[in-house]
């Protein structure tokens, strides 16, 4: 059971964490000090330094979870399940996790809306990619370690989670840039668009 102590320390980090993502989005990340953060919560910089390494580490932190939910997702699987729909029942499992995990630190619309700030910002762009290429590097290796072979000798897993990724990042951009923010519609399009990935690798594209 959380303890008095331990409860305070969660409502400062996420207090933290919500102005800082309000004050990305608005102001800029690139405009926006460590000193405004912590201004903004009525603590010091110092204080802002115990929850997070720096500015980036606040502007992922809930990418952070949300990969965390679904790493746990994927290891919980069945091990008889063939491993593209393992990831792909992980991921939609993560999704539904978000609600009460994402929810509970800031609004969905606040999550949003710092995507679409990563997206614009090319330093916090730069990262994302750094930080997608040692998520996926994660993954595979979690997925040969669960089919039982080696990550570097077979090219499978690797592959796997390349275009596994590649279909998620298509998603969350599509997400972000609708009309319609809601956890439901990412999960919506999650579905649609996992399923035209073997038609969309084997098929004609061209209409008879």
């Amino acid at each position: 059971m959380e303890t008095l102590r331990e409860r305070k320390k969660r409502r400062t980090r996420e207090a933290l964490l919500r102005a800082a993502l309000e004050l990305f989005t608005t102001r800029g990340y690139e405009r926006t000090t460590v000193d405004e953060i912590a201004a903004a919560c009525d603590v010091s910089q110092r204080t802002f330094f115990r929850y997070f390494a720096g500015k980036e580490d606040a502007a992922f932190a809930m990418q952070e979870r949300a990969q965390a939910l679904f790493l746990a997702a994927l290891r919980a699987r069945p091990p008889h399940e063939p491993p593209m729909e393992a990831l792909r029942q992980a991921v939609l499992e993560g999704w539904d996790a978000v609600r009460s995990n994402l929810e509970s630190v800031v609004p969905v619309d606040l999550y949003l809306r710092m995507y679409r700030t990563i997206e614009s910002t090319p330093a916090l762009l730069a990262a994302h990619l750094r930080r997608s290429t040692a998520a996926e590097e994660t993954i595979a290796r979690l997925l040969a370690e669960r089919e039982g072979v080696d990550v570097d000798a077979d090219p499978r897993p690797r592959l796997a989670v390349a275009v596994f990724g590649g279909v998620i990042r298509v998603t969350e951009r599509q997400w972000c840039t609708g009309r319609d923010c809601s956890l439901e519609a990412v999960r919506k399009l999650t579905v649609s668009y996992l399923d035209q990935v073997t038609s969309a690798l084997k098929g004609n594209w061209r209409s008879a």
